[in-house]
């Protein structure tokens, strides 16, 4: 039996109560943040944290982002907190950003992949900080979808993955950025980006300066994750995707040829795109700008899937910005199956 609570009006704090007890008993609530939907439990409750990974089926070593609701609590998970971490999180907290720091012997090491170091951030919505304080508990929570699938951006996404599987999810409506959290590691110097998201590189170096890049981001292979999206398949659909990059009227050209190729061969196929419209089997339109783009990204990759085509291709985007993220995301879903035009 899963709850479904509806507060998409407005914050409820005699539902958030109700949701918060859950917590509290070691079970696992899905909730909205500015980025994703959630699928949270007590950060510092190994048999909570397992849960998580249970309902997902999601690898032991894939970390989780530990999700807190004021400053003071970083304290309380991190054994070191850098003058650094300060100067992002009085910038960008609450926000789509993720701080990578050591960890305090009290984060056990079902949370943090083994690893001893823990990632944590402050979500920018109004649900997740109030569970947060409801439950007085750091939130462990990666996305709420079944491991490898694209995340959720409504609880309807998550309804699909999970009900039945958790006992409650938290329905705000859809979420703001609709790409995860930008992860930054603060253990190296100088910091490097583990992981694009909702805050663009470029801001954090407006702030910090010079932050290196993990190869992980453009696709290297790796054997140790320190954020989540790093080493395993992430985001896909069961539909196979093709992403093509290329100057943009170079790559209409190229899936209209595409769209052929395969209607001859009697595989359904679909299209995501930035407004041309295709003659596909099913098409998203999803948006003429990069904050559009990342907002609809999953949502097109679930309802595509959804009308049963084959084959998804993706038209690729310049990678600045939330560009970075959004390309980072489809080329994971793609399985990195890139046609360069």
């Amino acid at each position: 039996m899963t709850i479904v609570i509806n507060m998409r009006e407005k914050v409820d704090w005699k539902k958030i109560k109700v949701a918060a007890r859950f917590i509290k008993e070691s079970k696992l609530v899905a909730f909205p943040t500015e980025t994703v939907y959630g699928l949270g439990a007590d950060a510092l409750n190994e048999d909570a944290v397992r849960k998580i990974f249970q309902a997902k089926g999601r690898p032991p070593d894939n970390p989780l982002i530990i999700h807190i609701a004021n400053f003071e609590q970083i304290y309380e998970l991190a054994r070191e907190v850098p003058e650094t971490a300060k100067i992002l999180a009085q910038r960008f907290w609450p926000g789509p950003l993720t701080l990578v720091l050591p960890k305090k012997d009290e984060v056990p090491y079902v949370t943090t992949g083994g690893l001893e170091t823990v990632a944590i951030r402050m979500p920018d919505h109004e649900i997740a900080l109030a569970l947060i304080q409801s439950s007085d508990r750091p939130i462990a929570a990666p996305s709420a979808n079944i491991s490898g699938k694209p995340s959720p951006t409504l609880a309807e996404h998550v309804v699909d993955d999970f009900y039945g599987k958790i006992e409650c999810i938290i329905d705000g409506g859809e979420t703001k950025i609709g790409v995860e959290s930008t992860v930054v590691d603060l253990t190296t110097h100088p910091p490097m980006l583990l992981r694009p998201g909702g805050l663009p590189l470029e801001e954090i170096k407006k702030v910090i300066g010079k932050v290196n890049v993990h190869p992980a981001v453009k696709g290297k292979p790796i054997k140790l994750a320190k954020a989540p999206g790093m080493k395993y398949k992430h985001y896909a659909p069961e539909a196979q995707v093709i992403v093509i990059e290329g100057e943009r009227e170079q790559v209409t050209k190229k899936i209209k040829e595409l769209i052929k190729e395969y209607k001859k061969q009697k595989i359904r196929v679909g299209v995501m795109a930035t407004g041309d419209f295709y003659e596909a089997d099913a098409y998203f339109n999803i948006g003429e700008n990069e904050e559009e783009i990342a907002r609809n990204l999953f949502k097109a990759l679930r309802e595509l899937d959804k009308s049963g085509v084959n084959v998804i291709l993706a038209e690729g985007i310049e990678e600045r910005g939330l560009g970075l993220a959004v390309m980072n995301r489809l080329k994971k879903a793609a399985g990195y199956r890139i046609i360069k035009v």
